[in-house]
């Protein structure tokens, strides 16, 4: 899981790199040999790194020529579009399938460092870390490729915006409680290694996200009515126009 996690750091590097000019559109990257060497990793997980950022339409890779930067505004431009409901929506189809396909791969292993995510959770430490662990290990578990690319390019689309990070900070810090209490009962649909249940304990767990969300935005809606109403109570009170005598 390391590797993996050091594996995306360099594609976040990179990806930094090349937003910042360092590696303009059209220009090439270093050889994998320099890369490994900069990044202190094997040239395989270089590799994989590439394969992403080619995935992600950043680079092309041409057959004995390089590997080179190209124009993704494209794909700025879709990333940008996504909000904090589609995001949670997406995760939830592809989160409920990976935890009915972990409880039937999941190992003991497996099952143990995840309940030490929910004593993270409980004792209160380091619990946005914690979360993102559990379902890093639910999704590894499955041992497929696909399934965890995905998770970890919609993890990573929790911070491609400024009001989806916003949006999943006020969801996080809302209820720990009823979170670890979801968590907890995917842990143990995993434990009993249901399918059916692991399914719909996720399903559960980000409906009541989405929830928070729409009550976040009522609640926005709400203080900017107020807002509003005060400012036109000021404009408009007779009051402000003459001084009322009693």
């Amino acid at each position: 899981m390391k590797n993996r996690r050091l594996f995306w750091r360099i594609v976040d590097t990179i990806e930094a790199s090349i937003a910042c000019g360092e590696y303009p559109v059209g220009s090439r990257l270093p050889p994998e040999r320099e890369l490994a060497e900069k990044f202190e990793v094997s040239r395989p997980t270089i590799r994989e790194a590439i394969i992403a950022l080619e995935v992600r339409e950043k680079v092309e890779v041409k057959t004995g020529s390089g590997v080179y930067v190209v124009n993704n505004q494209k794909q700025s431009v879709s990333v940008n579009s996504v909000n904090a409901f589609e995001l949670t929506q997406a995760r939830a189809l592809v989160e409920g399938e990976i935890a009915a396909l972990a409880a039937k791969t999941i190992t003991a292993e497996e099952l143990e460092k995840l309940h030490g995510t929910l004593v993270m959770m409980k004792d209160m430490q380091n619990v946005e870390e914690a979360d993102e662990l559990f379902h890093q290990i639910i999704a590894y578990s499955t041992r497929n490729g696909a399934l965890i690319n995905l998770f970890e390019n919609m993890w990573s689309l929790r911070s491609s915006s400024n009001e989806i990070i916003e949006d999943y900070n006020i969801v996080c810090s809302t209820d720990n409680n009823k979170t670890l209490a979801e968590h907890t009962a995917i842990y143990e649909a995993l434990s009993a290694h249901d399918a059916a249940e692991a399914r719909l304990a996720m399903h559960k767990h980000f409906n009541r996200l989405i929830n928070v969300l729409f009550d976040k935005l009522e609640q926005q809606a709400l203080e900017e009515v107020r807002r509003k109403n005060s400012a036109n109570r000021d404009l408009y009170s007779i009051e402000n126009l003459v001084k009322i005598k009693g």
